[in-house]
């Protein structure tokens, strides 16, 4: 079992960066440019309802679909149970697209960081202790990967405030429209590497069981940030899977020899 990973792909939101306040400003304000609300100012207690639901979403256009999901007072239950069906079910009932919504809310990003760059970036937090693990990842002949729902672009604007400089090779944002799975895949024909090498560190369990359902993918190292986006079902679901390891903030900061020692 090797001990020192030959690539280490991590997911961003979640796992590098805490966006919560971020994310519920950019969605109120794509919901307010979709759906015109009467008065533009948040009702009090919907942040709060939407950083606990944030485990539900995927990718960014979920997010003001969120926004009004919770508006119209479909329940917090309800909404863990069955985001997808209800997300679906808002688009179709206002003649919407995840597109359209996508287009939104990447235009309003691009819009505040060109007007308010350090406004936007005071909304981020960096997970502790987890820029220093990168840091020294680069110095390593360990490959370090970023594999996210978010823009690219967006993902290099952080990092690059951090002192990190990742290239577009090493960044795999959401306009490379491919599973992450495939990137996975790619990356190790890439390299030539043994799958047992590649880890791959996501706060979100569904696409870390995607990895687990490729057959030829088998040998990937797969480990759930308890630190992230997740639910306390998902981390006692993985604490039951022998396939996927639970990993907390303060083993990720560790070496990696580490990781795999229970």
């Amino acid at each position: 079992m090797a001990n020192i990973p030959s690539i280490l792909a991590l997911d961003f939101d979640g796992v590098i960066c805490d966006g919560l306040i971020e994310y519920f400003e950019v969605a109120w304000r794509t919901y307010c440019q979709v759906w015109f609300p009467s008065h533009e100012t948040p009702p009090d207690g919907l942040a709060s309802q939407f950083y606990r639901l944030r485990p539900v979403i995927e990718t960014g256009w979920e997010m003001p679909i969120l926004v009004k999901a919770l508006l119209e007072g479909i329940a917090e239950a309800e909404i863990l149970q069955d985001w997808h069906g209800i997300n679906q079910k808002i688009l179709l009932a206002d003649h919407l697209n995840a597109r359209e919504i996508s287009i939104k809310l990447d235009k309003l990003r691009d819009e505040w960081i060109a007007t308010d760059l350090e406004g936007w970036l005071s909304l981020h937090r960096f997970y502790s202790g987890v820029i220093d693990k990168l840091k020294a990842t680069i110095t390593t002949t360990t490959k370090l990967y970023i594999i996210s729902t978010k823009e690219g672009r967006f993902v290099q604007q952080l990092l690059h405030q951090e002192g990190i400089e990742l290239g577009s090779k090493e960044i795999f944002g959401k306009e490379v429209k491919r599973p992450k799975y495939e990137i996975l895949r790619e990356l190790i024909q890439l390299h030539k590497v043994p799958q047992e090498t590649v880890w791959f560190v996501e706060d979100r369990l569904k696409t870390l069981q995607l990895v687990d359902q490729q057959l030829d993918l088998k040998e990937v190292k797969l480990f759930l940030a308890d630190w992230g986006y997740n639910t306390p079902l998902e981390k006692t679901t993985t604490q039951n899977d022998p396939r996927i390891q639970l990993l907390s903030l303060s083993k990720f900061g560790q070496d990696f020899s580490k990781w795999l020692v229970e």
